[in-house]
Formats: structure tokens, sequence, C-alpha cells
């Protein structure tokens, strides 16, 4: 009868670390989330679409990037691609392994490729992209088994706030 007793109270406290690791895990995703909001401000700021990322490694931030494609003239300014070349600058190489990316946006087909080439472990993304995006709305170019990468997805986070960030530039943009 002990021994049920002490499994079941095992089960209960690594059930409890679990969720407490959850809800750390949240507020880390959500506060990073906001750093690349800020990023989307700054696209916003120069009449992009509000796009913005940060890639994190060991709980801090190594990049920032945002959308500039209007800006630069160049079809491969996005903010992911901007970030993942300034974090292999700084860490000084290619392979971004125990990174996290957060993006406000679902990532197109070339970023994804790009953060999987990359070899980033985690995506954290605010708003889905129904049209274009390749982490599980049109297909998922993160997850592919054939490829010598996955990378580990979560969604949602901030979602609203993303969304809505975007939503408004489209509206503004029609209006004008």
């Amino acid at each position: 009868m002990a021994k049920i007793a002490t499994r079941i109270a095992r089960r209960k406290l690594r059930e409890q670390q679990a969720a407490e690791q959850e809800i750390q895990q949240k507020a880390a995703d959500e506060h990073y989330m906001k750093e690349a909001l800020k990023q989307a401000k700054k696209a916003q700021a120069l009449d992009e679409v509000p796009i913005g990322c940060v890639i994190v490694k060991d709980k801090e931030v190594i990049a920032r990037g945002y959308n500039r494609r209007n800006t630069d003239l160049n079809t491969l300014s996005h903010a992911e691609l901007n970030a993942i070349r300034k974090a292999s600058r700084k860490l000084g190489d290619w392979r971004l392994e125990g990174c996290t990316i957060y993006i406000t946006l679902e990532p197109c087909q070339m970023c994804s490729g790009a953060i999987v080439q990359s070899r980033i472990d985690r995506c954290v993304i605010g708003a889905m992209n129904p049209k274009a995006g390749c982490a599980g709305s049109v297909m998922n170019l993160l997850q592919v088994h054939q490829f010598n990468h996955q990378v580990e997805i979560t969604k949602g986070i901030l979602e609203e706030e993303c969304s809505s960030m975007l939503s408004e530039f489209f509206r503004r943009l029609r209006k004008r």
C-alpha cells in the first residue's frame, strides 16, 4: 500500500512540475513575442507589412529583424531572413542550434526553408497565414520527416495582437 501511495505522490509531483514548466514557457514565449511585435512596429513605421522576428538563445535575444522588402527593394528582405543573417553573424556560424525564433506571422516557404536550413530548434508563431503560411496553414515545411532537420512549432502566442496589427495595416492600405 505504501508503494502505491509513493508512486501516486511521485506522479502528482511530476504532473505539477510539468504544469509549472508549461506556465513558465508560456510566459517566456509571450515576453519574446512582445519583442517581435516591437520589430513589427518598425516595419509598420516604414509602411512595410508589419512582420517582426527575434531569435533567442540561452534566454537572450541574439538577433532582431523586421520586414523591409519595399524599403530594400529586395524579395529576400523578410523579417526572418534578416534576423537569421544577424544571428549567424553574432554566433559566427550558419548553424543556429539551440535557438528559438519568434515570428509575428507564420513564415512563408522561403523563410520556413531558411529556418530548417539554419537548424533552429523551435519556431514560435503569433498569427497564422492561411494564404501563404508554411508552418501548417498551406503546408508544413518545418516538419517534413524526409528533411534532415525538423523544427518544433508553437502557435498562437499573442495571436490577437499580432493578427490585429496586420489586419489594421491592410485595412489602411485598402483605404488609400
